[in-house]
C-alpha cells in the first residue's frame, strides 16, 4: 500500500495504553490522518518520504486553547491570519479563539457567526471557538453552546474591554446553574474585584507596584468562590491562566475531593519572574502578574505533581502605543502577552534546565489541552488521529528578535532572550499549514 506521507526518524509515538514514548519508527499519512507507525526499516512506501535529521524530533501539534485573536473589531491588534501563522511557526496546529477583544464579542450565536465569517479562507491552522457569558447574555446560553462553542468564558473582575462584562458573585452562579442544565463548561478568570479594589494604587514605572496591586489574595478568593460553586451545581469548571501558586492547596482538595476542575497556567508564568522585570518593562505586563521566582518554582512542582494540567499561551497581543501607553507606566499599559509562537521553546528551556523531559513538556502542551477541549483527533501521535505534526529541534538555540515574530505588533516580553528548541517543520493533516478548518465542538 501506497501512503501520502511517511516520516521516519525519532518520534514521540503513542503505540499502546502507556504513556507516549520516543521511539525510531515510520508514521505513514493517508487522507489526512496517522494510519500506520511501524518500526524502523519498514520502508513504506509513499508519495513523499521525509528521513528527519539526527538532530530532530517528531512531535504531535500543539494545541492552544487560550489565544485572543481579535478579530473582528480589534484587527490592528491581531488577526486570523498572523495569529494562526505565528502559531504555526511554534509547533502550534489547533487553538481555540477566545471571545473577547473581538468586536463584537462571541456572546450569541450571531457574534459566532460573524466571527468565524472573519476568520474563514484565514486560518493556517485549525481554529475553534469560545464563547462569553456576560450578564447579558445569562439565560440564552444554551443557544451558543447548541451552534458549536467550546464552553464559556467569564471574568469575576473588569475584563478590560466594555463590551465584555464580568460576572458578580450572584451571575456567576446563576451561570453554574444555567450550564449544569445542559453540561456546559465555565472558564474563569479568577481574580476577585474586592480584592483589586482594595489593593489599588497609583502604579507608575516600577513593577513591584503593579504586583502588589493584584496580590495573591485576589486569585484565590475568586477561586475559592467557584469551588464553592462547583461543589453546589456540579458543573465542570477551568481555571484560567493560573498564576499564584497560593491557590493551589485549594485546588488540590477540591480535585481530591473529586470536584470537576481543570487547571492551566502560561509559558510567562513558567518562565519568566517578576526579580527580572525592569522599571517601564510593560511589555512583561499581564493580569494576574508574572510573580516572583519561588512562585514559578511552586507552579513548576504543581505542574509535575498533577495539581496543574495543562500549559497554554493566553496570547494576548495589542498595538505598541498600547502596550507602552504612559511611558512605562504599569498602571496605563495594556497588559498581555504575545507568546503564541514561542510557547514551546520557552516552557522546553525551563524544563530543560529543571530535569524535566521533553515527553511532559508535549503532553501539557498537546495531549492535555486537546483532551479538556474534547479534541478527539487532536493531541497525540496515534493511528487515527489527525496527522499534525511537528519537526522539532530539541537542542538547537536562538535568540528571540521581536521584530522576525510572525504576530502582528512587534512587542515580545521574550526579545532578547536565548531559547532552547526550534520547529523546523509544521504539517497540518499531512499537508503544509495554510489550509486551516473552523471547528466546532462536534469536531471532537
Amino acid at each position: 500500500m501506497s501512503y501520502d506521507l511517511v516520516i521516519a526518524g525519532r518520534a514521540l509515538v503513542q503505540l499502546d495504553d502507556r504513556a507516549p514514548t520516543f521511539t525510531h519508527a515510520e508514521v505513514a499519512v493517508l487522507d489526512g490522518r496517522i494510519a500506520v507507525i511501524a518500526p524502523p526499516g519498514a520502508h513504506l512506501t509513499s508519495t513523499h518520504r521525509i528521513q528527519l535529521a539526527g538532530d530532530e524530533v517528531l512531535l504531535p501539534g500543539l494545541v492552544d486553547t487560550h489565544v485572543h485573536v481579535n478579530e473582528p473589531g480589534r484587527t490592528e491588534w491581531e488577526g486570523f491570519s498572523s495569529a494562526t501563522r505565528a502559531a504555526a511557526a511554534g509547533g502550534v496546529t489547533t487553538l481555540i479563539d477566545m471571545p473577547l477583544n473581538s468586536i463584537p464579542p462571541t456572546t450569541t450565536p450571531e457574534n459566532l457567526a460573524t466571527k468565524q465569517a472573519a476568520a474563514t479562507g484565514q486560518a493556517a491552522i485549525d481554529v475553534g471557538f469560545w464563547g462569553g457569558a456576560v450578564p447579558e447574555n445569562l439565560g440564552s446560553l444554551r443557544a451558543l453552546h447548541d451552534a458549536g462553542v467550546f464552553g464559556f468564558k467569564a471574568f469575576l473582575a473588569p475584563s478590560g474591554v466594555d463590551e465584555f462584562g464580568h460576572l458578580d458573585a450572584a451571575q456567576l452562579d446563576a451561570a453554574l446553574d444555567e450550564l449544569a442544565g445542559f453540561g456546559g463548561l465555565l472558564l474563569v478568570h479568577a481574580e476577585d474585584p474586592g480584592v483589586l479594589h482594595d489593593h489599588e494604587n497609583d502604579g507608575g514605572r516600577g513593577y513591584g507596584a503593579y504586583v502588589a496591586s493584584r496580590p495573591d489574595d485576589a486569585e484565590v478568593v475568586a477561586i475559592s468562590r467557584v469551588i464553592e460553586g462547583v461543589r453546589r451545581t456540579g458543573t465542570r469548571a477551568h481555571i484560567l491562566h493560573l498564576s499564584s501558586a497560593a491557590a493551589l492547596p485549594e485546588l488540590r482538595a477540591a480535585r481530591a475531593e473529586g470536584l470537576p476542575i481543570t487547571v492551566e497556567t502560561c509559558p510567562h508564568y513558567l518562565s519568566l519572574v517578576a526579580e527580572d522585570v525592569p522599571d517601564g518593562g510593560t511589555q512583561f505586563k499581564c493580569a494576574p502578574p508574572i510573580r516572583s521566582a519561588s512562585n514559578r518554582d511552586a507552579l513548576w512542582q504543581a505542574l509535575r505533581d498533577g495539581d496543574i494540567d495543562l500549559v497554554v499561551s493566553d496570547h494576548s497581543p495589542s498595538t505598541a502605543d498600547l502596550k507602552f501607553a504612559g511611558d512605562g507606566d504599569f498602571a496605563r499599559a495594556w497588559g498581555g502577552i504575545a507568546g503564541v509562537q514561542l510557547g514551546l521553546a520557552a516552557v522546553w528551556t525551563e524544563a530543560a534546565d529543571r530535569g524535566v523531559p521533553l515527553e511532559d513538556v508535549v503532553r501539557w502542551m498537546s495531549a492535555s489541552p486537546a483532551a479538556f477541549a474534547g479534541l478527539g483527533r487532536k493531541g497525540l501521535l496515534e493511528v487515527g488521529r489527525d496527522a499534525d505534526l511537528v519537526v522539532f529541534a530539541p537542542d538547537e538555540r536562538f535568540t528571540v528578535r521581536q521584530a522576525e515574530l510572525l504576530h502582528k505588533n512587534p512587542v515580545s516580553a521574550y526579545d532578547g532572550a536565548e531559547l532552547r528548541g526550534v520547529v523546523r517543520r509544521t504539517f497540518l493533516r499531512g499537508g503544509d499549514i495554510g489550509a486551516g478548518h473552523l471547528l466546532t465542538r462536534e469536531d471532537g
